[in-house]
């Protein structure tokens, strides 16, 4: 299983996962290490060049690439999110366990009579191939070409699907919310504010530094870190800065920003880091596998409902999902170029939405509709926040993909009884949905018979 192979698959079954998972649970989780096993993953110094089994699943294997390749995705993610990463070894322990419990899921699904038809995957693959902009007689050849038997291609597709499915037929009754449940929360949340967890808007910047790096190679690196602290702490655009010098992948065009979470959806070294800092504040450098990270506090604020009076946004967006043949930076600059266009009146950006963004929008030009505060992802709705009616953001990657943002109007609202009462019962229920997956994924895992072969290298 190559890289190119994983990344042009990851087009279709990301947006499914999305579908069906907890956008928490969707995250690499920790596992413990399994007792009995402390040196499961210690390297072995002969090289390897064939594919190998790592584990068998109740008796069908999962093999090195496949742990590997889904070891290249979460790298990716991890990279892209600002996450750092974990040592190499621990990586390869966290994704061998996920795909475990993948391969245990799969096979609940079958036996419990969860089917997928050819006409889904049919879809499926033709979804694929128009996030790709391609047709699917190009997209076969492509996997042709790429030594990817389209047989796999489609089983790859299938089982994506087959997840879906179940997992939305297992979680759906673990996720029901009572009225008493939203009494409770819109209790907790308008008595005792000071309860509600503080929510984070950061900025960083990453000097990269290599694997194993010496410190001769550490050196010069630091001293960048240090000038760009002291540039930052000085009051220079801490966006610029990120956007000319942070290695972080998507960095030249989100300015560094992470986006206003939580707490727990944050890296605990940058939390940690700003900690002390108030809104504007700029950490010292903080170590981490990836590099040395300058982390800036942009908002610090507490959580709660929206309140009674809100101001929504109507906005509109293309959305490009980088894939094999579409990297992140050629996605920004596609868009940056729509941009121009539409501002140079030489395009209509619904247009533009209805012929090119990969979101089921497109069909309404891309056209989303008036929307409560908090209903978008972080990244999205801190450039729609600074847009004026009429205007056109830059370019913003978010975990969707990259997307190009027009406001289209902004309105002062009351919210009714029933649509705070909504937003509520939202909230509690994506709470227990996460909870929910959680505690079944591991009942699944614990139920499957597990023997662990060879490490994967």
């Amino acid at each position: 299983m190559t890289a190119r192979r994983s990344l042009l698959w990851l087009a279709c079954a990301a947006q499914l996962a999305a579908l069906s998972v907890p956008a928490t649970a969707q995250g690499l989780r920790p596992t413990p290490q399994l007792p009995g096993r402390s040196s499961f993953m210690t390297p072995d110094s002969t090289p390897r060049s064939a594919d190998y089994i790592v584990a068998v699943v109740n008796s069908e294997p999962i093999t090195n690439n496949e742990v590997r390749s889904r070891m290249i995705r979460f790298e990716q993610q991890l990279a892209q999110q600002g996450t750092p990463m974990p040592p190499r070894n621990e990586l390869a322990r966290q994704v061998l366990e996920r795909l475990i419990s993948e391969k245990a899921q799969i096979q609940l699904a079958r036996e419990s009579g969860v089917r997928v038809d050819e006409a889904m995957i049919d879809q499926a693959e033709a979804n694929v191939a128009r996030q790709n902009q391609l047709e699917v007689a190009e997209l076969r050849r492509r996997l042709q070409a790429d030594g990817i038997p389209l047989a796999q291609f489609r089983d790859d597709l299938r089982n994506q699907l087959l997840l879906q499915r179940l997992r939305d037929r297992e979680l759906e009754s673990r996720a029901k919310v009572t009225e008493q449940e939203i009494d409770q929360y819109l209790r907790e949340q308008q008595g005792d504010s000071a309860a509600a967890p503080v929510e984070l808007n950061l900025a960083h910047i990453l000097v990269a530094v290599p694997e194993n790096a010496t410190e001769a190679q550490l050196a010069p690196l630091r001293t960048k870190a240090q000038a760009l602290l002291q540039r930052a702490r000085a009051g220079e655009d801490f966006a610029k800065l990120a956007r000319e010098n942070s290695d972080a992948p998507g960095a030249s065009s989100t300015g560094g920003a992470v986006g206003l979470r939580t707490a727990d959806r944050l890296p605990p070294l940058f939390v940690e880091a700003t900690r002390n800092l108030n809104t504007g504040g700029v950490s010292d450098i903080v170590r981490s596998a990836a590099g040395l990270h300058i982390v800036k506090v942009l908002e610090k604020r507490q959580g709660s409902v929206p309140g009674v009076n809100v101001t929504q946004t109507r906005a509109r967006h293309i959305l490009l999902r980088p894939a094999a043949d579409l990297t992140e930076a050629a996605a920004v600059a596609r868009l940056a170029d729509f941009k121009r266009r539409v501002e140079s009146g030489q395009a209509d950006f619904a247009d533009l939405a209805r012929q090119f963004s990969q979101d089921a929008s497109a069909r309404n030009g891309g056209d989303l509709g008036w929307a409560n505060p908090g209903l978008f992802v972080p990244e999205f709705e801190d450039v729609l926040n600074t847009l004026a009616p009429g205007q056109i953001g830059e370019p913003v990657v978010s975990r969707f993909g990259v997307h190009l943002i027009q406001l289209m109007d902004r309105r002062q609202t009351t919210l009714s009884q029933r649509e705070r009462r909504e937003i509520a019962r939202n909230v509690v229920r994506e709470k227990k949905l996460d909870e929910a997956y959680t505690q079944w994924a591991q009942e699944v895992r614990g139920r499957a018979y597990v023997e662990f072969r060879e490490p994967p290298r």
